[in-house]
């Protein structure tokens, strides 16, 4: 809708690609935590913190690359480029928007639950 682009077939397959990427890095990044708590006794906040930290380099790199993969794509340059240029704008989009909600609301939602299953469990 920003670009006042179709959603087309190509579009489509960019968001699936898209969600594959933000799954993995924030699977990434829980896993790591959840690592530290159970192994190091760490609390959660503590242990996400951590996580943020020491995976943010394999995050960023991995989206880097995607988002640099995707750009001439977006930019919509070459023969027939008319046709994939939303699979590259949903992409490049989508990574940017993305990187923000694993960094930022990833380790949020974690304290949140955290505390809410220490609520559960009394």
């Amino acid at each position: 809708m920003l670009f006042h682009l179709e959603l087309s077939v190509y579009a489509f397959v960019g968001i699936i690609l898209l969600i594959g990427l933000v799954k993995k890095n924030a699977i990434m990044m829980i896993d790591f935590a959840l690592e530290a708590e159970r192994g190091q006794g760490k609390p959660a906040r503590e242990a996400i913190l951590e996580a943020c930290r020491v995976r943010f380099r394999p995050i960023m790199m991995t989206t880097m690359a995607a988002l640099m993969g995707t750009l001439p794509i977006a930019l919509g340059w070459g023969a027939g480029a008319e046709s994939r240029r939303p699979l590259g704008l949903a992409v490049v989009g989508g990574l940017a928007f993305s990187q923000l909600v694993t960094l930022y609301v990833t380790p949020v939602f974690y304290t949140y639950l955290d505390r809410f299953q220490r609520r559960l469990r009394g």
